[in-house]
């Protein structure tokens, strides 16, 4: 009697492969794990978009301008009067040299520089640094400013 099921073994054999009812529930597990990704990324990236010299901006309520360049070029000028170009500390005497040989190798004059200057800086060093960018040469100068809170 080696008959393996019997006369119902069809029946039994095509209800126990019925497919499963479809689950209504939403699975969590993967958008957690995507979204712990993405914070991991804008953590990571968020400090290296900063210029680290720390200046306290003035407040305006002037709207700001699109920032659609690749890395931008960033004077600041700190409360000692002291000049940076991006992280790096120079005299203002280097400064219009350096800013040419590196919009030379990004091609072109046509670069957008940020001055930043501290709320409490002397009005005259930035003048000063604007008149030399403005007579090298350099016409798409913009200051940088913290929106004001309140009206």
């Amino acid at each position: 009697m080696g008959v393996s099921g019997g006369a119902h073994s069809g029946v039994f054999g095509k209800r126990r492969h019925r497919r499963s009812p479809v689950m209504s529930e939403i699975n969590v597990t993967p958008m957690v794990d995507v979204m712990l990704v993405l914070l991991i990324i804008f953590m990571v990236s968020a400090p290296l978009l900063t210029v680290g010299v720390p200046i306290d901006l003035p407040q305006t309520q002037a709207a700001s301008l699109d920032q659609a360049d690749k890395e931008p070029l960033a004077v600041s000028v700190n409360t000692k009067g002291q000049v940076f170009l991006q992280d790096s500390q120079i005299s203002i005497d280097e400064l219009v040299p350096r800013l040419k040989a590196i919009t030379e190798a990004r091609g072109g004059n046509d670069e957008r520089i940020y001055v930043r200057g501290d709320r409490a800086v002397d009005y005259g060093t930035v003048m000063k640094v604007m008149g030399r960018l403005s007579a090298a040469g350099f016409r798409r100068v913009a200051l940088v400013t913290e929106v004001e809170q309140g009206s």
